[in-house]
């Protein structure tokens, strides 16, 4: 009796989960022709003349259809979240300091302080970065000047010796390289182009500004019929003069830029002498007001401090500059 009883009461829920089913796949096969006509005849006017078509192109789009979307944005957005991460390269080690500093003294504020010296580290190391790459790629334009002079004084024609000198010292990649620029001038003395043009074109990258004169050596030899080879000699000349020098005022200023360096650590020196003698300065710094406040007033010294350090040498490697000039 009770099993013919629930067997009857089973049946209409079977069926209702039937009928439910049976509607959803015909919802979502009624769908299918429409997106097959939109990926086959995309632009075409029996679609886009459906009003059912346009009102689910307005937005009315199955959920199935906008989860993917949103998981590819999420996707996106996660990689562009790495890259950032990855060209922050060095900087990312104030991360890690400040986490054990924070370990050591405690306090997350050690941790906050480290992400914020993030960005600045960052901007510190890309400017030394692109100063490598400015004197590498001036190095470069020495070498290259030097080689073309050295080949039209073996006799051969100025293309081909342009061509000769930029395979043989200019990187087709890397730090210091010339990218579409170097092509540009490879393509033009090659192939009989505007070389002077090219060559400006070329000097517009930093420190490669010693092409400017020997693209006005380029054009007064081939408008005036001078000498090419003794005007890039010249050039050559003036550009390792100019690099000597630098590097004789960078070996003079590496006494003030180390001694500054120095000053900027004596305060971590203070504080593990502190901890060696058992003050605990560390906590007096992060758990105190009268420490927060002392800390404040020390870092801003300590910026303003490395601040004036850097004018000075900027300073002097400006009037240097405009002595030479």
């Amino acid at each position: 009796m009770s099993t013919q009883f629930a067997a009857d009461t089973m049946t209409p829920v079977c069926a209702a989960l039937l009928c439910a089913g049976a509607g959803l796949w015909r919802i979502g096969d009624r769908d299918d022709p429409v997106r097959r006509a939109r990926l086959l005849l995309a632009g075409a006017e029996s679609v886009g003349s459906d009003p059912a078509v346009r009102r689910r192109s307005a937005g009315q789009r199955p959920r199935a259809d906008r989860l993917p979307a949103r998981g590819e944005w999420l996707v996106r957005r996660c990689r562009a979240g790495l890259t950032r991460l990855q060209g922050l390269g060095h900087a990312l080690w104030c991360l890690p300091l400040g986490v054990l500093l924070g370990l050591v003294g405690r306090s997350p504020l050690p941790v906050a302080l480290g992400a914020l010296a993030v960005p600045v580290a960052h901007r510190h190391l890309a400017r030394r970065a692109a100063r490598r790459e400015h004197d590498r790629r001036r190095d470069h334009v020495i070498a290259l000047c030097a080689s073309a002079a050295a080949e039209l004084r073996a006799g051969r024609q100025p293309g081909q010796a342009l061509v000769l000198a930029i395979t043989e010292t200019v990187p087709d990649a890397g730090p210091g390289g010339w990218g579409d620029a170097g092509a540009a001038v490879l393509a033009a003395a090659r192939y009989g182009g505007d070389v002077p043009s090219a060559l400006r074109e070329a000097a517009r990258l930093p420190g490669a500004e010693g092409l400017t004169g020997a693209a006005a050596c380029w054009q007064v030899a081939v408008e005036g019929g001078v000498g090419l080879a003794a005007g890039i000699e010249r050039v050559t000349a003036g550009l390792r003069g100019q690099r000597d020098q630098q590097r004789e005022l960078s070996a003079q200023l590496a006494g003030t830029r180390a001694t500054a360096l120095m000053l900027a650590l004596l305060p971590s020196f203070g504080l593990l002498m502190g901890s060696g003698l058992g003050a605990d300065p560390l906590h007096v710094l992060l758990h105190t007001p009268v420490g927060w406040g002392l800390l404040a007033v020390g870092g801003l010294l300590e910026w303003a401090g490395v601040l004036w350090t850097a004018r000075i040498v900027r300073a002097a490697e400006g009037r240097r500059a405009d002595d030479d000039r």
